[in-house]
């Protein structure tokens, strides 16, 4: 008699213990790395050629390819949110949008000022004054997605710490709809963000006008925040032509518990990532064949009491692992192997635990700290690498925000003191230019 499978394997999620043969490539493929080319050939070749038209043509490619991705007609005229476009969103608003906006702000101020970097000087051992400078960028592009949801704490995630740092120029870039029109909170929030700027444009074309610059769009100097498989593919092929934040790509999360977990938290946190749409991953890995059992159970139960019941059980079947581990420990290096954007960290003892943690964009530590309040007013932006990226990346902070110079001072007594060790170098590199340059100071 074939054995039955799990009861979460019948539903479509994919389901693994240690003890079946496939579990071991499975985890194997779990080790993830963010590389050239990782969106697929396709994408990579269609954004390549989006980007050297938006290079060519400026505004008419930039118009072709939002109507021909988005239904919308644009002009030169159409192509920036009015300010009277603005008074209506205003007006539209609800006051206890407002609100939230302005609660999740007063956080993201809050954290950003503290993570800021600061000017400072010190003397070196032979005197030379030596310091940092940290200056806000002058210009900077911020990319809010489209798609089924206004995705109005993304705006606040990403403009509202180029605010915090005193950025004086934000370009916004998020698509319309085919009827022109910009969600009114999303656009209430991105102006609340500090955004000065706001194109109707989504996809490459708006990266690459943000990059490259148009007739009427200016370039920025760095761009920042999330986006689908074209967004980030652009972002990468425009490096050099301009900074950038990271790599975020679709949304992600990875819960990593024990048998002390509530699994009724843990089925809702997997439900409510399902919301991010069909390319979002959600995984879970535990070594309490018990709590697994449970969570299935809730998954089932609580899907059937949401609104979005069917879409969400398209996502958990297409982008959910649920793993049997063989030990708490093999589950913390199956996180950092796949460096998760968001991590849900719900064990005993979890400052240990914590600690061995290496790559996770965001850790959310104990069965209380809810990935949702970091979505939308914790304080940190949720703006986070994805894709294995977490291995190279951090999460979008304030200090991205700022250029870094370094500070050099000497005075003569500082100056004589320094000349054997140049003189020394200069010798050994044949650069004898360079030590003619300091001893001329001191003769």
């Amino acid at each position: 008699m074939q054995k039955a499978q799990p009861a979460c394997m019948r539903r479509g999620m994919k389901v693994l213990s240690h003890k079946d043969a496939a579990y071991a490539k499975f985890v194997r493929s779990l080790d993830r790395r963010a590389t050239p080319g990782g969106a697929g050939k396709k994408v990579e070749q269609i954004v390549t050629d989006i980007i050297a038209d938006v290079q060519k043509r400026g505004n008419a490619a930039v118009f072709e390819y939002t109507e021909r991705f988005d239904g919308l007609k644009l002009s030169a005229k159409s192509l920036f949110v009015s300010q009277d476009e603005i008074d209506e969103a205003y007006a539209a608003v609800d006051a206890d949008v407002k609100k939230a906006v302005a609660t999740s702000r007063r956080n993201i101020h809050a954290f950003a000022k503290r993570s800021m970097r600061k000017d400072w000087k010190a003397k070196n051992r032979e005197g030379v004054e030596v310091g940092e400078r940290f200056t806000p960028y002058d210009r900077v592009g911020v990319y809010v997605p489209g798609g089924k949801a206004p995705l109005v704490s993304s705006a606040l995630m990403t403009a509202a710490f180029g605010q915090a740092a005193g950025v004086p120029e934000i370009l916004a870039a998020t698509p319309a709809g085919a009827d022109g029109k910009i969600n009114p909170a999303l656009l209430y929030a991105l102006v609340e963000s500090g955004a000065t700027e706001i194109i109707k444009v989504g996809g490459a074309q708006a990266i690459a006008a943000m990059a490259l610059g148009t007739k009427t769009v200016r370039p920025v100097e760095k761009i920042f925040g999330p986006g689908n498989s074209f967004v980030v593919e652009a972002k990468r092929q425009l490096v050099g032509a301009v900074s950038i934040d990271l790599l975020p790509g679709p949304s992600e999360v990875l819960i990593v518990a024990d048998k002390s977990a509530n699994a009724k938290f843990i089925a809702a946190d997997m439900l409510a990532q399902a919301e991010h749409g069909g390319d979002s991953v959600i995984g879970f890995a535990t070594n309490s064949k018990r709590l697994l059992g449970q969570v299935e159970k809730e998954i089932e139960k609580q899907a059937a009491t949401l609104s979005r019941e069917k879409y969400l059980r398209e996502v958990l079947k297409k982008g959910t692992f649920c793993l049997l581990t063989k030990s708490l420990e093999e589950a913390v290096d199956i996180c950092n192997a796949f460096a998760p954007e968001h991590l849900s960290l719900v064990v005993e003892d979890e400052d240990k635990w914590l600690d061995q943690i290496r790559t996770a964009g965001a850790i959310y530590v104990g069965a209380l700290s809810a990935v949702a309040v970091g979505d939308f007013v914790a304080g940190p932006s949720h703006t986070l690498p994805t894709g294995g990226s977490g291995k190279s990346f951090s999460g979008l902070r304030a200090d991205q925000f700022q250029r870094r110079a370094s500070i050099v001072r000497m005075d003569q007594k500082a100056l004589q003191k320094s000349l054997p060790t140049v003189e020394t170098f200069a010798r050994v590199e044949g650069l004898d230019a360079h030590g003619r340059s300091v001893s001329i100071r001191v003769e």
